[in-house]
């Protein structure tokens, strides 16, 4: 094959294997069959975009494809196996994964980016390597080729996949996400796994309704309506729904299901506005009533969005609200702020402050109402590869993974902290972070208990409490708020991976992009590229940033800061055939192609002036 490079493919090595009963699997095993390495971590969201891209190669080349995870992690909490056995089921994963804690498989094939999809031939060959999502079509060609190659060379040894399916768990919820409680002291939760709505009583337990098994994957946030509005628009509940990649409403009354944004596709632009159900939309997380609006944390494209509801869902309208789509943690004007993959919402009480758990940065953030329009602060968080369990001043406390966020009755903010299985809390007067419980397995939202008419809550206690969701337990449980909250003096933590040595001063940068077979980049409007480079510190990177077409760039890096993060985002448009010479195949279709990177990187003497990644490459 033209471009294919005669590397041998490292052994995988780890902890050890999920999803095969128990056997460890090696290349030399798999010799004859087509494998592609799927490098993820499950904490983020384009790798579960890069699941589902997957899925239907893998049951079209179910006899020649044997698809391998490799979870490699980046938080501390996504090393615990019980962890990663808990989210191989969330995701549904229906590979044979490989745990890689310590990223020595991750290290061995110089993977920068999650997700990163290595293709290796029967003769045991890397043949291509591909970060970001779009791959599913350039992927399937490439398979095609190398069945009909390997085939004609006898090389090609078919069979069946050496995934086993462990013993399925029944639980009345499975992985639960958001919950949202309801006048009468009732709760409407996500029953995620199970992908249907659940009505619970106040005993958390017995059910009132479930309702859309057959209109939701995944659904996550939910929102009970003001009472006015959902009056107006005839439905009671606002849900997101991950996967379809759609905002949803549900009237409680007889589960009547209206679509209210989202084609349907995911979003492949970083923005979008207009009418809403022909606008796509990217993994929405959770929704929020805020200035007369649904906002929509925006995790597939790290930004918030605001629907209104019109009378006649035909009426709605989407638009951005805040975030550029970069990823990373940067305040200020709320349209060139910058989030990372936003989870939770939260609206204080006088309705002009929206809280935003920002998962990836492990942040607690806000955007505000002013004079000058919204603005975004961050309160407490660090950045995409800083966390930790720490109380105490909020700009040294620190976070790890939240994806939820809570307003209490005196203006604090309860903090889902999710992989570090705890409740925190923010006093945004005193600008501490505490603990308020821990033990938790995976919190991932909470509501304040809704009180009865004698100002005691529904269970007969005096005491406010948190209804959690306790999502890697499968319940809702109750957690009284102490009257005094402790301290944890944790550690702080970065993750594993190891940074980039490189030159100071002038450095080139290179995205390498082929296109598919079949495939041509359409320059006949110019460039089909587009690169966007930034730094934290921001002084690291003294020239060489911004947005501009083209996949190469110089960069000057200032030698006085000695390291940090360069964010590098890349877009390449490739069409079927060849637009130029009109040679266009029926049912042509173009396909874009993006990745972001946070390339953690050591200004060293003597390190090489150049820094390349592959988009995708051969």
């Amino acid at each position: 094959m033209k471009g294919v490079s005669r590397l041998r493919a490292p052994e995988l090595r780890g902890r050890g294997w999920l999803n095969t009963g128990g056997v460890d699997l090696s290349l030399a095993e798999l010799r004859g069959r087509i494998v592609v390495l799927d490098f993820w971590t499950f904490c983020c969201v384009n790798c579960l975009h890069v699941l589902d891209e997957l899925r239907p190669l893998e049951e079209r080349y179910a006899d020649s494809l044997v698809l391998i995870g490799v979870h490699s992690p980046k938080f501390e909490h996504e090393a615990d196996p019980d962890a990663l056995a808990a989210a191989v089921e969330r995701y549904a994963v229906h590979h044979p994964v490989l745990d890689d804690p310590d990223l020595i498989t991750w290290q061995a094939y110089t993977a920068r980016a999650w997700p990163t999809l290595v293709v290796i031939d029967p003769e045991g060959y890397i043949v291509a390597s591909m970060s970001g999502e779009g791959h599913a079509h350039g992927l399937s060609v490439l398979v095609e080729e190398l069945i009909a190659e390997h085939t004609a060379k006898g090389t090609l040894r078919q069979g069946d996949s050496p995934y086993a399916a462990p013993e399925p768990a029944e639980t009345a919820l499975r992985f639960p996400g958001k919950v949202t409680a309801l006048p009468d002291g009732s709760f409407v939760v996500s029953d995620t796994t199970h992908h249907e709505i659940v009505w619970l009583e106040p005993d958390l337990v017995t059910e009132r309704g479930r309702f859309g098994a057959d209109h939701l994957a995944e659904p996550q946030g939910v929102l009970a309506l003001p009472a006015s509005a959902a009056e107006r628009v005839g439905y009671d509940v606002v849900v997101a729904d991950s996967v379809h990649h759609q905002v949803k409403g549900l009237r409680l009354a007889d589960g009547t299901w209206t679509v209210l944004a989202g084609t349907g596709e995911q979003l492949r632009e970083r923005s979008g506005s207009g009418p809403a159900l022909k606008q796509a939309l990217s993994t929405p997380w959770d929704v929020a009533w805020f200035i007369d609006r649904v906002v929509i944390a925006m995790a597939g494209v790290h930004q918030l969005w605001a629907l209104h509801l019109a009378t006649d869902p035909a009426d709605n309208t989407v638009a951005v609200l805040g975030g550029t789509s970069a990823e990373g943690l940067r305040d200020g004007a709320a349209d060139e702020a910058w989030f990372a993959q936003p989870s939770g919402l939260a609206v204080s009480a006088d309705g002009t402050r929206l809280w935003v758990a920002d998962s990836e940065t492990s942040a607690l953030r806000s955007l505000d109402v002013t004079d000058e329009g919204f603005v975004v602060t961050t309160h407490v968080g660090q950045g995409l590869f800083d966390f930790g369990h720490r109380d105490g001043a909020a700009d040294q406390a620190l976070l790890q993974h939240p994806i939820g966020v809570t307003v209490l009755p005196d203006g604090s903010v309860a903090i889902s902290d999710t992989y570090n299985g705890a409740i925190r809390r923010f006093d945004p007067v005193t600008r501490e972070v505490s603990t308020l419980a821990s033990g938790l397995r995976e919190p991932s939202d909470a509501v304040v208990e809704t009180s009865g008419p004698s100002g005691e809550d529904r269970t007969g206690s005096s005491s406010t409490q948190l209804v959690v969701v306790e999502s890697a337990a499968h319940q809702l449980v109750r957690v009284p708020l102490p009257d005094r909250a402790t301290r944890v003096d944790g550690l702080a933590r970065q993750t594993q991976r190891p940074r980039t040595s490189i030159a100071a001063g002038e450095v080139r940068l290179e995205v390498t992009f082929f296109p598919p077979t079949g495939q041509k980049l359409d320059h006949r409007w110019g460039d089909p590229t587009r690169l966007m480079v930034s730094a934290t510190p921001e002084h690291l990177l003294r020239s060489g940033g911004g947005s501009a077409q083209g996949l190469t760039r110089i960069l000057d890096l200032d030698p006085s800061v000695g390291d940090g993060v360069l964010h590098i985002s890349v877009q390449a448009a490739s069409c079927d055939g060849d637009p130029v010479t009109g040679e266009v195949p029926e049912h042509a279709a173009c396909h874009l192609y993006q990745q972001d990177w946070g390339i953690p990187v050591v200004l060293v003497d003597d390190a090489p002036a150049e820094l390349t990644l592959d988009l995708r490459g051969t």
